[in-house]
């Protein structure tokens, strides 16, 4: 399994993929067809629940289905999975966002993230945003990994684990080329001038990764490539990246 640094995360957190109730449901999940054969049959979209969670202020449920304009809690040691249209999300415990509505019923425009933390595969497709008190990112398809810290003023972490995506942070704007994790801090206050900072990979695994990206039938792209890079944040497949953070040419 990859390392990974925990930052006011827990193991059992980043290891969900290797529950079993989880293979099961990734399975079963597979086995019935996906995303588009539950929608036809009006299935649930929900691949794994466990513990409390929110839905539009409702208790949620597993036979439920979760659509864009939908706003999300997840309450403690709660865990998440679910897929709308071709991409996949998997809310920690502890989290509150929306997922507002795009062209269709089953496009995400925008992932509204308030507090708590998401890991995300998003399918090709038109552009879509991701938000959260301090950052946005402007994706295609890509895979990502999102956290708020409230016990940092909402400072927001954001690691474009592979694609391209746009990032802004107050005045400050650049474009993330990753296919290693590449890593930022969305600050509350300017640190040395800029309010867009890199950052190291905390808190999510590769493997997080690989089995959301499976349940869109989508591959990471170090699996497409067959290896990995070193997962210090700054997004590069070379054994001895530059010391200087490639995505911090801020225009």
């Amino acid at each position: 399994m990859t390392r990974h640094i925990l930052q006011s995360r827990t193991e059992a957190e980043v290891l969900w993929f290797q529950r079993r109730s989880f293979l099961q449901a990734a399975a079963a999940w597979t086995a019935t067809g996906g995303f588009a054969a539950a929608h036809a049959q009006q299935r649930s979209n929900i691949v794994e629940l466990r513990g409390d969670a929110l839905l539009n202020g409702q208790r949620l449920a597993p036979q439920h289905t979760i659509q864009t304009g939908d706003h999300i809690q997840t309450g403690p040691d709660a865990h998440l999975i679910f897929v709308v249209g071709n991409s996949s999300f998997q809310v920690r415990q502890n989290s509150r966002l929306t997922v507002e509505r795009g062209a269709t019923l089953n496009a995400v425009s925008v992932l509204r993230l308030i507090t708590g933390a998401v890991a995300s595969v998003w399918g090709r497709g038109a552009p879509r945003l991701i938000a959260t008190p301090t950052l946005t990112a402007g994706i295609r398809g890509t895979g990502v990994y999102t956290e708020v810290f409230p016990q940092q003023g909402n400072r927001s972490y954001f690691c474009n684990c592979y694609g391209t995506v746009e990032m802004a942070a107050g005045p400050d704007r650049t474009v993330s080329r990753s296919v290693y994790h590449q890593s930022f801090w969305g600050e509350v206050e300017a640190r040395n001038g800029r309010y867009l900072t890199p950052a190291k990979a905390i808190n999510h695994t590769d493997e997080e990764m690989e089995n959301l990206a499976a349940l869109v039938h989508q591959r990471t792209a170090w699996q497409i490539a067959g290896r990995r890079g070193v997962k210090d944040g700054r997004g590069y497949m070379d054994a001895q990246p530059p010391t200087a953070h490639p995505a911090m040419q801020l225009k």
